[in-house]
C-alpha cells in the first residue's frame, strides 16, 4: 500500500489495523445476455484509497453501483464491516426489504459523475438535508458541521448560494461535502471529474486528495492516471467485467504484469499528454 509518500503512510496504518471495511466476493451482474461483472473479488481496508481503472465498458461503474446497492447483484456477496449487504439470513437467504437496504446505504456515500444537487435548495441545505432528515442530527449541529466542510472544500462563501450560481467544479465540491457530511464508512466515487471542463478538474481532484490525506476510506472509479498514481494505495485494473490486476499503486504503474494493463497505461498516458498539450 505505498502508491506515494502520502499513500505509504496511510497504507501502512491501514495494514497495521488490518480491518476490512468492504469485501466483495465473486460478484456477478448480468444485463440481459451481457455479463457486466464476472466474479469480482475486492477487499478495501480501513483508511485505504483504492482506484478502479479500466477501459469504457469494463464494469467499473457497475461495480460501485452494486456496492451502493443501486443495482441488484446476480451472484456473489458483499460485506460492509462484516455485515452482508442486500440480504438477511434466516433459514434461507432472503433479499432485504427496501427499508433494510436504505439503512445499509446510510453507511456509505456515493459521488456521481453528475452533481445531483437539488436546484431549489441552497448549498447549505443540500449538505445538511441528509444528516438532519435521514440521520437525525440536530439542525444546529448539522449546519455547524456543514459550514466546516464547505470551508474545507473552499466554498465557505457559497453556503447561501444556489447550484445554478456555481461552476461545475464548485457543484461537484458541494456534492463531495454532502457525501462526507453523513460520516460514511466508505466514500464511493464514480468518475467524479468526467462531466467537468478540463480547467475545473484540478479543483475537484485537490479536494479528493485532501480527503484521502485525512484517512477516509475511498473507492474511486477514475480515468485520472496521475491522481491514481499519487493518491491511491492500490489500483485495480478491470476489463470485460473481470479484475485483471490488483496491486499497490507504485507497482501498478512501474511494473505492470500483463500486456493488457501495459497497453491500457500507454494509451491513457498518450491521451493525457494530448489533453494537456
Amino acid at each position: 500500500m505505498n502508491g506515494s509518500q502520502t499513500g505509504t503512510a496511510r497504507g501502512a496504518a491501514g495494514a497495521a489495523l488490518a480491518t476490512p471495511v468492504l469485501e466483495v466476493v465473486g460478484l456477478r451482474k448480468q444485463f440481459g445476455d451481457h455479463t457486466a461483472l464476472d466474479g469480482i473479488d475486492l477487499t478495501v481496508n480501513e483508511g485505504e484509497v483504492v482506484a478502479i481503472l479500466g477501459p469504457s465498458g469494463s464494469g467499473k461503474s457497475t461495480l460501485v453501483r452494486c456496492i451502493d446497492q443501486l443495482e441488484t447483484i446476480d451472484g456473489g456477496a458483499m460485506y460492509l464491516d462484516g455485515d452482508l449487504l442486500g440480504f438477511e439470513q434466516g433459514r434461507t437467504l432472503r433479499p432485504l426489504t427496501d427499508a433494510g437496504v436504505r439503512a445499509q446505504r446510510r453507511r456509505m456515500s456515493m459521488v456521481f459523475q453528475q452533481f445531483n444537487l437539488f436546484p431549489h435548495w441552497t448549498v447549505l441545505r443540500n449538505v445538511t438535508e441528509a444528516p438532519i432528515a435521514v440521520h437525525g442530527v440536530p439542525s444546529a449541529q448539522a449546519k455547524e458541521a456543514a459550514r466546516g466542510l464547505l470551508e474545507k472544500v473552499g466554498l465557505s462563501d457559497k453556503a447561501d448560494a444556489y447550484p445554478r450560481q456555481l461552476s461545475g467544479g464548485q457543484q461537484q465540491r458541494v456534492a463531495i461535502a454532502r457525501a462526507v457530511a453523513v460520516e460514511p464508512r466508505v466514500l464511493l466515487f464514480d468518475e467524479p471529474t468526467s462531466a467537468l471542463d478540463p480547467e475545473l478538474i484540478d479543483e475537484v481532484l485537490q479536494t479528493m486528495k485532501a480527503l484521502a490525506a485525512s484517512g477516509r476510506t475511498m473507492v474511486v472509479v477514475t480515468h485520472e492516471m496521475e491522481f491514481a498514481r499519487e493518491v491511491a494505495d492500490r489500483c485495480v485494473f478491470m476489463a470485460e467485467g473481470r479484475v485483471i490486476e490488483d496491486r499497490p499503486a507504485d507497482e501498478f504503474f512501474r511494473a505492470p504484469e500483463t500486456d493488457r494493463l501495459r497497453s491500457f497505461l500507454a494509451r491513457s498516458m498518450r491521451a493525457n499528454d494530448e489533453r494537456q498539450g
